[in-house]
């Protein structure tokens, strides 16, 4: 049974699969939009959703929690709360939309663009 085996592993140790989550965070906080898999794009969503929404609370803690969910990227951790937390402030949720892209051939994975919402 697939009881509580909700992540996706994509093929990787925890360490390196980490390591992957991280990077692809911190690319969409410092790009605003990424192209990856669509599995990838739906295991870093909730994620980022949620690293938004602490960041919203602008103290001395959440940037801790933030920095270290990044991998101690503080350029990242900074852009997150100087830039995105006050552009969504007002906003309860949604951060981030899903779009899918055409296939390039027969055998290759579903691609996806992940950005932040207007």
């Amino acid at each position: 049974m697939k009881h509580q085996n909700k992540q996706r592993k994509f093929g990787r140790v925890r360490k390196v699969r980490t390591a992957l989550l991280r990077s692809l965070m911190r690319a969409l906080v410092l790009e605003g939009s990424i192209e990856t898999t669509l599995a990838k794009a739906k295991e870093i969503r909730p994620m980022v959703e949620k690293l938004v929404t602490l960041a919203k609370k602008d103290t001395v803690a959440s940037r801790r929690v933030i920095t270290s969910r990044l991998g101690n990227d503080e350029e990242t951790s900074k852009k997150l709360h100087d830039e995105l937390a006050k552009e969504y402030k007002e906003r309860p949720g949604g951060y981030t939309r899903i779009t899918k892209l055409a296939k390039f051939s027969a055998s290759t994975r579903d691609h996806a663009r992940i950005e932040f919402v207007k």
